[in-house]
């Protein structure tokens, strides 16, 4: 299994933008939703965004209004445009199939986004 390449990630002050973007497989580009997920030092891994293949969005709270999440279904890529960054924001992102639960050896390196305050 091709685990995704996210990429876009970096240092930026808080209130900036970045916009990411993940290359998945068509192993796993196959499931109906995709999501971004993210991993802060010292917590567990947290699903921020899904888009379904119909353009169905959902967030979590934390990320509302601020992050928007889309795809390519024609290039198997999934974006996240993120603004209002915060420091809150910092953590490993990471790109996956979501409804489900994504087996280990699925996940790729991830892209690391840094806000400072």
């Amino acid at each position: 299994q091709v685990q995704p390449v996210e990429s876009g990630g970096g240092f930026v002050q808080a209130g900036g933008s970045l916009r990411l973007s993940c290359a998945a497989s068509g192993g796993i580009f196959r499931f109906n939703a995709m999501g971004w997920y993210r991993q802060a030092q010292g917590k567990q891994r947290e699903l921020v965004a899904l888009v379904t293949r119909g353009g169905n969005t959902n967030y979590a709270d934390s990320v509302k209004g601020r992050f928007t999440i889309s795809r390519d279904n024609a290039k198997n890529t999934v974006y996240l445009q993120m603004n209002s960054l915060k420091p809150e924001d910092t953590a490993v992102y990471y790109c996956n199939a979501a409804g489900v639960v994504p087996v280990e050896s699925s996940w790729g390196q991830g892209t690391q986004v840094t806000v400072s305050s």
